[in-house]
């Protein structure tokens, strides 16, 4: 079996031999073998151009969002009912005031508030366009100055081509990973959305205004992650350039790509932290809109 693979890479190799004008009689023993490595570089390169190449879209392509912009109209529409109730109000507010200074000042804090949030929760959808936007061009300069290189198996010595054959099939595993996790990422992205509003509308409650940062922070952290993922792999393609990490290269690869999914992974840890810890003040914070609405 093992002579026949050989036989196998070599007839392949030929026609590279012969059509590469490098190649003659005179360095045959040099040329076949250099061919035959990259053939079997090429094998082993292969599996991984999908997966980068699907990385690369979803690390640099902007999320698409008309999908649900239905949903996002149905969300606006929802809270749009609370603007003439908080109105009102303002206005009942402001009337029963008198010559109380504090409740006229209240009242003319609720009336900014709303004035802001119909705003911004009205424009909610080409704001999330723009956060998008500008996400998408910050990762996908990142990912220009990153060497195409860096990606994919090479035979730059034969002790570390070696070590990138033996690691190949994690290389393989780590990618799959990335993808998924950045298809998760992607699917959180479009999604978000559909609470960009609410996180504006609640944002502008003050005693709510906890959760509404809370929802505007994650989806903003979403959206800017492909750029510090595109940071990681940038520097892993600057150390392999460096005569210390020459033969370790698919080990920095594997390292990098580790990094990206462990970000995912600590963004996932945070958000369950900080929702664990606002829900656990919800009746306080409920009671606290309660007292503030009637003062």
């Amino acid at each position: 079996m093992g002579k026949l693979m050989f036989v196998l890479v070599f007839i392949l190799s030929i026609p590279f031999v012969s059509a590469d004008e490098d190649c003659g009689l005179d360095n045959l023993a040099v040329c076949i073998p250099q061919k035959m490595v990259e053939f079997v570089v090429g094998i082993f390169n292969a599996p991984a151009d999908f997966l980068l190449d699907s990385i690369k879209d979803y690390l640099t392509e902007p999320v698409e969002i008309e999908h649900f912009r239905g949903l996002w109209q149905i969300m606006v529409y929802i809270l749009s009912i609370f603007y003439g109730l908080f109105l009102l109000f303002a206005g009942y507010q402001f009337v029963i005031s008198g010559n109380d200074v504090v409740k006229r000042e209240m009242a003319k804090d609720w009336l900014k508030n709303i004035i802001f949030m119909m705003v911004f929760v009205q424009g909610s959808y080409i704001l999330y366009k723009i956060l998008l936007a500008m996400g998408a061009g910050l990762s996908e300069g990142i990912m220009s100055l990153i060497n195409n290189s860096f990606f994919n198996i090479t035979g730059s010595s034969l002790s570390g081509l070696g070590l990138q054959f033996i690691f190949s099939f994690s290389y393989i595993n780590v990618l799959t990973l990335t993808l998924i996790m950045l298809f998760i990422r992607y699917l959180l992205v479009s999604l978000g959305i559909v609470l960009f509003p609410l996180g504006l509308f609640l944002y502008f409650i003050p005693p709510l205004r906890g959760y509404g940062k809370l929802i505007i922070e994650v989806g903003l952290i979403l959206i800017l992650l492909p750029f510090f993922q595109g940071l990681i792999l940038l520097i892993g393609s600057m150390l392999v350039q460096l005569p210390l990490f020459d033969e370790l290269k698919i080990i920095v690869m594997i390292g990098s790509f580790s990094l990206v999914n462990l970000a995912m992974i600590f963004l996932i840890a945070f958000v369950g932290i900080k929702a664990v810890t606002y829900v656990g003040g919800v009746s306080g914070s409920v009671k606290a809109a309660m007292k503030y609405i009637g003062a």
